[in-house]
């Protein structure tokens, strides 16, 4: 297969997911239902984001700026087996991992999470009836120990040590735990600070691209986020998000800490990223310039920060975190340049 010939199947794969999710009496709809009904957390206009945000990467246009970033020997066809150990914490999360392996013409080992088993089987069964020369180079297996060249794994900071162990003699990517984050300066819009809810509560928040924690000017009015989050009050009839969040506000209640609640998200100060479901993390800052400095200082922990206009270092518009381009890799680790270098 050339590059030209995988692209266009991408391409034409990007148009059977608009077509599928145009049309809710189809086996997109019957796939959605499984992976909910398998994994509650995929809540199907959840699956459907994933889905759209996905067709939104597959175009001509998009797909061949991406590539044309890369040395064309990067592309060669190649019997190199890529073993992809994938997560599930939202749905598809491991799609990019796919189609990067696929484009670059090596040959894609996936070993799936239990939690997402059957979204991206769907999507390379797609795949492979638009272009039946893809069978020969997707694999999922149950587990992954042997016949693989190269691995690439994500996971937990846990995992990430059994990863080490096992993987570490082979050319390999290892992702760990990171956060996403926000900095508000004081100036931002009503539609801006509604597009944040979409940065923290897509997925529930269970995405390393989700908001866990922002960031505000010291004497900032903290109700102001709360008031902006009210379009997704809709998750407390979510049973496993409001379990979450009746645990942690009765945590909160017990050890007397104090919080703002707003019906559906606890937010608290506290100086660590990680927050857990339900819960938003906020600080203080003196000065913008010293917060971004101890951001740089501290990037290896953040996968993505969200901001306006006045935030001077990288990060994405609000509303933009839970949608990355394609050369947007997690971790800021370049994977089609690590493909490419697999001999």
């Amino acid at each position: 297969m050339t590059i030209e010939y995988r692209i266009q199947a991408f391409v034409q794969l990007g148009d059977a997911i608009r077509k599928g999710l145009s049309d809710q009496e189809n086996d997109f709809e019957e796939i959605i239902i499984k992976a909910k009904e398998h994994n509650p957390w995929f809540a199907p206009r959840f699956t459907r984001i994933a889905l759209q945000s996905i067709a939104d990467l597959l175009t001509e246009d998009k797909l061949n700026t991406w590539v044309k970033n890369y040395s064309d020997d990067y592309f060669k066809e190649s019997d190199l087996r890529v073993g992809v150990i994938m997560a599930g914490n939202i749905p598809l999360v491991g799609f990019h991992d796919f189609l990067s392996v696929l484009i670059s013409g090596k040959v894609f080992k996936g070993k799936l999470s239990s939690q997402d088993e059957f979204l991206l089987p769907f999507l390379a069964d797609k795949l492979i009836i638009i272009a039946p020369d893809f069978q020969s180079k997707i694999i999922f297996v149950s587990h992954l120990l042997k016949d693989f060249d190269a691995v690439i794994a994500t996971g937990s900071n846990n995992s990430a040590r059994y990863f080490d162990y096992y993987f570490g003699k082979y050319p390999h990517i290892i992702r760990r735990n990171r956060n996403s984050i926000a900095v508000i300066t004081g100036d931002e819009t009503k539609e801006q600070m509604e597009k944040l809810a979409d940065d923290v509560f897509l997925y529930f928040g269970l995405g390393c691209r989700s908001i866990s924690k922002v960031f505000v000017p010291k004497g900032y009015d903290i109700t102001l986020i709360l008031d902006a989050f009210q379009h997704y009050a809709y998750l407390h009839e979510h049973t496993k998000y409001f379990n979450n969040y009746e645990y942690n506000k009765s945590i909160f209640l017990l050890n007397k800490v104090l919080h703002l609640d707003n019906g559906f998200c606890l937010l608290t100060q506290n100086d660590t990223y990680a927050s857990p479901v339900s819960v938003l993390y906020y600080e203080e800052y003196d000065q913008l310039e010293g917060l971004e400095q101890r951001l740089m200082m501290e990037k290896e922990q953040v996968q993505c920060i969200v901001g306006g206009d006045k935030v001077n270092i990288e990060h994405e518009n609000f509303g933009n975190s839970q949608y990355p381009a394609l050369s947007e890799y997690a971790d800021n680790v370049d994977i089609m340049s690590f493909l490419g270098s697999l001999v």
